[in-house]
């Protein structure tokens, strides 16, 4: 049975917040290992150890009256902001919210250091939405909360699909990323009983004992699109758009084209690969509903979703797609993409996803069809705030991407599409690179991760006063904008 396994990080040296430093005029008492509750400070023999400053607490807990620096009779301890950890980052993901997310997928809690968990520094969009929680106590208990989604609200005929979480993985192809990382993903996934999704490179064979719980992507490439591989699974994603970089498709170098990427995708090794944006089969909703049909027709058991970016009229693409057939409207915003999304496309292109879900849920609303199709939002979701603001705003569900690549230890160094791929082997399908951690060890740090998601929604719900998530949608009252606050003053 699957639980909660502490999986600490791959690396010899792991990157803390803060760094503590022992003198050399350290008596050896061992006075800090007794007084330390987080196992910084431990002693071999007669010796103390170099300090584990990747588990320390914060600045607060190292100089309180009973820590360690003032517990010290030598005063031969310091603690100070790791200089590697303020080179840590961006704006949107943070140094904070990096290591956040690396300890919930070692320990699956939230940490206990000085650290901001919830928001990143970015100054707009989510980060500048908060979450109203009600003064007083709800009576509701976490376990009471309900988190299960049905994907198919159409009554079709077709089958009622329901995932524990709402919550799934988002399209990331292999090439992009290597066999070991799809491999623990779609585990985790039939974990959770929810999703993960191929992405534009072919369905490896590595997937094939998780098929109900991998959605298969029909991408503007058609990389790897076989009947054969839409008849395997319960859900495929059209992909019309990305909203990291709307209008320009995708480019996988040739350096990351290996013999196994391109056997899986049918093409030849050491050849740059495009996908072309447009589908050029479809400039209309009419266009659209012969892709679905097609999909129905090689499949009649499959949910369909269409994944569009956010356009200013994101509305009226999703009345479209309910009206050519879809289960699923996928908005996808332009905080996510990983590094081979270029920066001016991210921050320039799509609309944010904060005012794309809620106009969208309204749309549809008005047009009577909000019931009758899910709409799922992904782009740039990092945390468990951002999941409930989402969902708030009028998602049913979301989709995380890059949160899962971060808890296998990626820095965000964005240089996934240089030379052979990530140094550290998440997105990289370079034999030697790609064995740098194995898929049991990265199952295990994104089942701890999901679980550490799944207990703070709950809690969250739990305090609104919310038994199911799907009372959350739509529930724009739970939160507030910074910027209104600082008008109505």
């Amino acid at each position: 049975m699957n639980q909660i396994q502490t999986m600490p990080s791959r690396f010899r040296n792991p990157i803390g917040k803060f760094t503590v430093h022992r003198a050399e005029n350290c008596a050896q008492c061992g006075k800090c290992a007794a007084v330390c509750p987080h196992g910084v400070h431990a002693k071999g023999g007669d010796k103390m150890l170099r300090p584990r400053s990747h588990l320390c607490a914060g600045l607060a807990c190292a100089r309180a009256a009973d820590g360690c620096v003032l517990q010290c009779p030598a005063r031969a301890l310091s603690v100070e902001i790791n200089p590697v950890f303020q080179a840590l980052g961006d704006y949107r993901w943070t140094g904070d919210l990096i290591l956040s997310t690396w300890h919930q997928a070692a320990t699956g809690q939230l940490p206990y250091m000085e650290m901001e968990n919830d928001c990143g520094a970015s100054g707009g969009g989510l980060d500048r939405i908060r979450i109203l929680l009600p003064e007083k106590t709800s009576g509701i208990s976490p376990d009471q909360v309900d988190l299960r989604l049905n994907l198919n609200r159409r009554g079709d005929g077709r089958p009622e699909v329901v995932i524990d979480l709402p919550i799934y993985g988002g399209g990331m192809s292999f090439g992009s990323i290597s066999q070991n990382t799809m491999a623990a993903r779609a585990r985790n996934a039939e974990a959770w009983n929810t999703f993960t999704c191929t992405g534009e490179g072919g369905y490896p064979e590595a997937l094939y004992p998780y098929d109900r719980h991998v959605i298969t992507q029909v991408a503007t490439g058609l990389f790897g699109v076989r009947e054969e591989t839409i008849q395997r699974v319960r859900m495929v994603e059209f992909k019309y758009a990305q909203g990291a970089k709307p209008g320009l498709g995708g480019h996988l170098l040739g350096d990351k084209v290996t013999a196994a990427v391109a056997r899986m995708r049918e093409s030849v090794a050491g050849n740059a690969l495009f996908s072309p944006f447009p589908f050029h089969s479809v400039y209309s909703i009419e266009d659209h509903k012969k892709h679905v049909d097609w999909i129905k027709h090689v499949n009649p058991r499959a949910l369909v979703s269409a994944k569009v970016s956010t356009p200013a009229d994101v509305e009226m693409v999703a009345v479209g797609s309910y009206y050519a057939g879809a289960h699923v409207i996928h908005l996808d915003g332009s905080y996510g993409g990983t590094g081979a999304a270029p920066e001016i496309a991210k921050k320039n292109i799509a609309m944010p996803i904060d005012y794309a879900i809620n106009k969208t849920h309204r749309f549809l609303a008005q047009e009577g069809i909000r019931e009758k199709i899910v709409l799922i939002a992904s782009g740039g979701l990092r945390t468990v705030h951002d999941i409930f603001k989402a969902i708030a705003l009028g998602a049913d569900g979301v989709v995380i991407g890059t949160a899962e690549i971060v808890a296998l230890e990626c820095l965000r160094c964005k240089n996934c599409e240089s030379g052979r791929g990530c140094s550290r082997g998440i997105a990289s399908t370079d034999p030697e690179l790609a064995a740098l951690f194995t898929a049991d060890w990265a199952f295990q740090r994104l089942y701890n991760l999901y679980a550490s998601f799944a207990a703070q929604l709950r809690g969250l719900l739990a305090a609104c006063g919310l038994t199911r998530v799907t009372e959350l949608t739509g529930r724009t009252d739970l939160l507030t904008h910074l910027d209104y606050q600082r008008e109505q003053k």
